[in-house]
């Protein structure tokens, strides 16, 4: 079982026409400026947000009586060579 909308039909009239594209462009317009107006939000939450968090940060590094957290892991390493088996 297929379902299958009845086929479309353009008006005959001229003014018709010319309407039902006026109107088509005006959803197109509509959709297009919501999803601008969605990423536009999106941006400067994403900004405000990204802010904040920074401003947060830098104000964690500065209190005092907090030790602050090495930036560098210090440990030891072995190189491994291919043509040497590894011998611990």
């Amino acid at each position: 079982m297929r379902f299958t909308l009845p086929p479309m039909r353009r008006p005959r009239h001229p003014l018709a026409r010319a309407l039902s594209l006026l109107l088509g462009l005006a959803v197109i317009g509509v959709l297009l400026v919501f999803g601008l107006m969605v990423a536009g939000v999106l941006l400067v939450g994403g900004g405000v947000l990204l802010a904040w968090r920074q401003w947060k940060l830098g104000r964690a590094g500065t209190r005092p009586g907090r030790p602050r957290q090495a930036d560098v892991l210090e440990g030891e390493f072995t190189v491994i060579r291919q043509d040497r088996p590894v011998t611990h």
